[in-house]
């Protein structure tokens, strides 16, 4: 008797083994594909979303960089604007001294000449 008890305990143990072991084996996979579909889907949405952040940023950068090439250009224009007009303005400085010079020469000329010509003139 003993050994029919211990015949049908294994038994059922048995059974309930192989019972509970297909069960679970069937669902899991299942089960993981769609939890890999969900993962997947997940990832490709952040890689996307990291993409759109990354292209945001490099655009924003572009256009502070654009800014400050505009705004490097407009000093360039100012400074080379200012140094013209620095040089019109010595040019005629120039110009304007040497004209003085040579009326100052015409008459020291002048003057000689006609202190050349009066004492000739007076003897």
């Amino acid at each position: 008797m003993k050994k029919t008890i211990a015949t049908l305990i294994a038994g059922l143990f048995a059974t309930a083994a192989f019972a509970q072991a297909p069960t679970p084996a069937a669902t899991t996979p299942a089960a993981a594909k769609v939890e890999a579909k969900v993962e997947a889907k997940q990832e490709k949405q952040a890689a996307k979303a990291e993409v759109k952040e990354t292209k945001a940023a490099a655009k924003a950068d572009v256009k502070e960089t654009k800014a400050a090439a505009k705004a490097d250009v407009k000093d360039a224009k100012q400074v080379a604007k200012a140094d013209v007009k620095e040089a019109k303005h010595d040019a005629k400085a120039e110009v304007k001294e040497a004209k003085a010079d040579a009326k100052q020469a015409k008459a020291e000329h002048k003057a000689t000449t006609v202190a050349a010509a009066t004492p000739a003139a007076t003897k």
